[in-house]
């Protein structure tokens, strides 16, 4: 997910088997999820092709996100452990100090961590299974376009803004922090289109 194999570049198991150094059953394993989730494409008889990074698509993933991330951040306001909660202040900080540092790498670490972290806060296993996909595409499409991002200070602000509403169990305000982070999100892919 973080585009170390190219999109768009032709693998084989026994490749990829060598490069993880993982034997080829739990590499065949693991690329059946890749390809359940949008990530490769199986070509039998030629191989695995990584998935291109589309614009239109990751729009259309955002779309998505929107309606489930506020779901789900609503749900980690409101179910969220007292430690859960100082756990998200933490990963505000966090992500606060990788903007201030624009280190993006660093900003795409912290963030997803603490995505996966809410959807287990939220207490839905369900909405959680259908985000992990969509935040897979995300990371990739992210990681890829990460040089582009602007001012990473303020990506990174909206992002602590949502953790910390999450973390004062603020579920108004998780609601329209979730809306803002995606504003900025679906802002961000657009540009790219223009550029």
């Amino acid at each position: 997910m973080t585009a170390a194999l190219p999109p768009g570049s032709l693998w084989s198991e026994a490749a990829l088997s060598e490069r993880t150094g993982i034997g080829r059953t739990p590499v065949r394993e693991a690329l059946q999820r890749l390809a359940a989730d949008h990530l490769v494409v199986l070509l039998r008889r030629h191989g695995i092709k990584i998935t291109e990074v589309q614009v239109s698509e990751q729009l259309l993933v955002l779309d998505t996100r929107r309606e489930l991330e506020r779901l789900v951040s609503v749900w980690a306001a409101r179910r969220a452990t007292n430690i859960e909660k100082q756990a998200h202040i933490r990963g505000a900080v966090e992500l606060r100090e990788a903007g201030e540092r624009r280190d993006p790498l660093l900003y795409l670490r912290v963030h997803f961590a603490l995505k996966k972290f809410t959807c287990c806060c939220a207490r839905n296993p369900f909405a959680a299974r259908a985000l992990s996909p969509l935040h897979a595409l995300s990371r990739r499409f992210f990681y890829v376009h990460r040089d582009r991002f602007g001012d990473l200070m303020e990506v990174a602000r909206v992002h602590a803004d949502l953790a910390e509403a999450i973390g004062r169990g603020d579920e108004d305000g998780a609601s329209a922090c979730c809306d803002a982070m995606t504003d900025y999100a679906v802002a961000f892919t657009r540009k790219i289109i223009l550029e």
